[in-house]
Protein backbone atom coordinates (compact mmCIF):
# COMPACT_ATOMS: atom_id res chain seq x y z
CA UNK A 1 0.00 0.00 0.00
CA UNK A 2 1.54 3.14 -0.83
CA UNK A 3 0.31 5.85 1.44
CA UNK A 4 -3.18 5.25 1.96
CA UNK A 5 -3.82 3.99 -1.85
CA UNK A 6 -4.10 0.45 -2.40
CA UNK A 7 -3.60 -0.52 -6.04
CA UNK A 8 -4.73 -3.95 -7.09
CA UNK A 9 -4.09 -5.34 -10.74
CA UNK A 10 -6.72 -7.54 -12.69
CA UNK A 11 -5.96 -9.72 -15.11
CA UNK A 12 -7.83 -12.63 -16.64
CA UNK A 13 -8.01 -15.55 -19.49
CA UNK A 14 -4.20 -15.81 -20.00
CA UNK A 15 -4.61 -18.97 -21.18
CA UNK A 16 -0.15 -19.93 -20.57
CA UNK A 17 0.54 -22.98 -22.44
CA UNK A 18 -2.77 -23.48 -24.56
CA UNK A 19 -2.95 -20.16 -26.48
CA UNK A 20 0.11 -18.19 -26.09
CA UNK A 21 3.84 -18.96 -24.50
CA UNK A 22 4.23 -15.73 -22.69
CA UNK A 23 2.28 -13.19 -20.91
CA UNK A 24 3.39 -9.78 -22.57
CA UNK A 25 6.07 -7.78 -20.82
CA UNK A 26 4.22 -4.93 -20.27
CA UNK A 27 1.66 -6.59 -18.02
CA UNK A 28 4.79 -6.64 -15.66
CA UNK A 29 5.47 -2.97 -16.12
CA UNK A 30 2.11 -2.24 -15.39
CA UNK A 31 1.71 -4.73 -12.30
CA UNK A 32 4.84 -3.13 -10.94
CA UNK A 33 3.42 -0.80 -8.35
CA UNK A 34 0.33 -2.73 -7.38
CA UNK A 35 -0.15 -4.13 -3.84
CA UNK A 36 -2.54 -7.27 -4.56
CA UNK A 37 -2.91 -9.02 -8.16
CA UNK A 38 -6.13 -10.71 -9.23
CA UNK A 39 -6.38 -13.37 -11.91
CA UNK A 40 -9.46 -14.07 -12.91
CA UNK A 41 -9.36 -17.63 -14.61
CA UNK A 42 -8.03 -19.38 -17.43
CA UNK A 43 -4.74 -18.93 -16.16
CA UNK A 44 -3.85 -22.51 -18.08
CA UNK A 45 -0.54 -22.71 -16.14
CA UNK A 46 0.91 -23.01 -12.47
CA UNK A 47 3.91 -20.52 -14.58
CA UNK A 48 1.73 -17.42 -14.62
CA UNK A 49 0.95 -17.82 -10.86
CA UNK A 50 4.62 -17.99 -9.93
CA UNK A 51 5.60 -15.52 -12.08
CA UNK A 52 3.00 -13.04 -11.01
CA UNK A 53 3.59 -14.14 -7.04
CA UNK A 54 7.41 -12.76 -7.86
CA UNK A 55 5.87 -9.39 -8.18
CA UNK A 56 2.80 -9.00 -5.40
CA UNK A 57 0.13 -11.58 -3.76
CA UNK A 58 -1.60 -13.53 -5.96
CA UNK A 59 -5.66 -14.08 -5.32
CA UNK A 60 -6.72 -16.44 -8.04
CA UNK A 61 -10.19 -18.32 -8.67
CA UNK A 62 -10.42 -21.27 -11.18
CA UNK A 63 -11.60 -20.81 -14.95
CA UNK A 64 -13.32 -23.18 -16.69
CA UNK A 65 -10.02 -24.20 -19.05
CA UNK A 66 -7.92 -24.53 -15.53
CA UNK A 67 -7.02 -27.83 -14.12
CA UNK A 68 -5.49 -26.25 -11.02
CA UNK A 69 -6.69 -26.48 -7.26
CA UNK A 70 -8.18 -23.24 -6.84
CA UNK A 71 -11.51 -21.86 -5.66
CA UNK A 72 -14.19 -21.00 -7.94
CA UNK A 73 -15.25 -17.79 -6.23
CA UNK A 74 -13.64 -15.42 -3.53
CA UNK A 75 -15.33 -12.60 -1.76
CA UNK A 76 -12.52 -9.93 -0.30
CA UNK A 77 -13.17 -7.41 2.22
CA UNK A 78 -11.27 -4.53 1.28
CA UNK A 79 -11.52 -1.22 3.30
CA UNK A 80 -15.45 -0.58 2.86
CA UNK A 81 -15.90 -2.61 0.10
CA UNK A 82 -17.01 -6.17 -0.32
CA UNK A 83 -15.26 -7.56 -3.66
CA UNK A 84 -16.57 -10.62 -5.27
CA UNK A 85 -14.10 -12.71 -7.75
CA UNK A 86 -15.37 -15.20 -9.88
CA UNK A 87 -14.65 -16.34 -13.45
CA UNK A 88 -17.54 -15.79 -14.89
CA UNK A 89 -18.33 -18.93 -16.46
CA UNK A 90 -20.93 -19.01 -13.75
CA UNK A 91 -23.27 -16.79 -15.53
CA UNK A 92 -25.21 -17.54 -18.50
CA UNK A 93 -25.75 -16.08 -21.55
CA UNK A 94 -21.93 -15.09 -20.90
CA UNK A 95 -21.27 -11.44 -19.76
CA UNK A 96 -25.02 -11.14 -18.95
CA UNK A 97 -25.22 -7.84 -16.69
CA UNK A 98 -28.78 -8.86 -15.53
CA UNK A 99 -27.35 -12.40 -14.05
CA UNK A 100 -24.27 -10.28 -12.97
CA UNK A 101 -26.55 -7.76 -10.78
CA UNK A 102 -28.61 -10.54 -9.46
CA UNK A 103 -25.44 -12.92 -8.51
CA UNK A 104 -23.98 -9.57 -6.66
CA UNK A 105 -26.83 -9.14 -5.07
CA UNK A 106 -27.14 -12.97 -3.29
CA UNK A 107 -23.88 -12.32 -2.53
CA UNK A 108 -24.16 -8.61 -1.07
CA UNK A 109 -20.98 -6.91 -3.26
CA UNK A 110 -20.13 -3.74 -4.09
CA UNK A 111 -17.84 -4.93 -6.69
CA UNK A 112 -18.11 -8.07 -9.05
CA UNK A 113 -14.80 -9.37 -10.90
CA UNK A 114 -14.69 -10.84 -13.59
CA UNK A 115 -13.46 -12.52 -16.99
CA UNK A 116 -14.41 -15.20 -19.30
CA UNK A 117 -15.78 -13.11 -21.78
CA UNK A 118 -12.61 -11.90 -22.80
CA UNK A 119 -13.79 -8.22 -23.09
CA UNK A 120 -13.52 -5.19 -20.66
CA UNK A 121 -15.83 -3.79 -18.82
CA UNK A 122 -16.40 -0.86 -16.30
CA UNK A 123 -20.23 -0.97 -15.72
CA UNK A 124 -21.96 0.65 -12.66
CA UNK A 125 -25.20 -0.75 -11.82
CA UNK A 126 -27.34 1.53 -9.72
CA UNK A 127 -30.15 -0.09 -7.63
CA UNK A 128 -32.33 2.71 -6.41
CA UNK A 129 -34.38 0.92 -4.36
CA UNK A 130 -32.53 -0.49 -2.17
CA UNK A 131 -30.01 2.78 -2.28
CA UNK A 132 -27.01 0.71 -3.34
CA UNK A 133 -24.52 0.74 -6.41
CA UNK A 134 -22.66 -2.55 -7.93
CA UNK A 135 -19.51 -2.36 -9.78
CA UNK A 136 -18.90 -4.72 -12.57
CA UNK A 137 -15.47 -5.34 -13.51
CA UNK A 138 -13.67 -7.49 -16.42
CA UNK A 139 -10.22 -6.72 -17.51
CA UNK A 140 -10.30 -8.25 -20.76
CA UNK A 141 -7.44 -10.62 -22.20
CA UNK A 142 -4.05 -9.75 -22.12
CA UNK A 143 -3.46 -12.55 -24.46
CA UNK A 144 -6.27 -13.55 -26.51
CA UNK A 145 -8.87 -10.98 -26.60
CA UNK A 146 -12.43 -11.00 -27.97
CA UNK A 147 -12.43 -7.13 -28.58
CA UNK A 148 -9.65 -4.86 -30.70
CA UNK A 149 -7.11 -4.80 -28.18
CA UNK A 150 -5.25 -6.76 -25.37
CA UNK A 151 -6.07 -5.12 -21.89
CA UNK A 152 -5.75 -5.61 -18.45
CA UNK A 153 -6.88 -3.61 -14.99
CA UNK A 154 -5.68 -1.40 -12.27
CA UNK A 155 -8.20 -0.64 -9.16
CA UNK A 156 -7.10 2.16 -6.68
CA UNK A 157 -8.37 2.16 -3.64
CA UNK A 158 -8.56 5.56 -2.15
CA UNK A 159 -10.61 7.34 0.89
CA UNK A 160 -13.27 5.17 0.68
CA UNK A 161 -13.79 5.43 -3.33
CA UNK A 162 -12.64 2.46 -5.80
CA UNK A 163 -11.22 3.87 -9.19
CA UNK A 164 -10.84 1.44 -12.22
CA UNK A 165 -8.81 2.01 -14.97
CA UNK A 166 -8.67 -0.40 -18.34
CA UNK A 167 -4.93 -0.32 -19.73
CA UNK A 168 -4.89 -1.34 -23.56
CA UNK A 169 -1.23 -3.46 -24.20
CA UNK A 170 0.86 -1.09 -26.50
CA UNK A 171 2.70 -4.56 -27.84
CA UNK A 172 4.71 -4.49 -30.30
Amino acid sequence: MVGDKLIIGVISDTHMGDRVDKIPKEVYKQFSDVDIIIHCGDLTSKSILDELNDMAEVIAVKGNMDHLELPREKVLNIENFKIGIIHGDIIYPRGDLLKMKYYSLEKDLDVLISGHTHIPLIKEIKIPELNKKILLLNPGSPTVPRFPLKTIMKIEIKNNMIKPNLIPLQIK
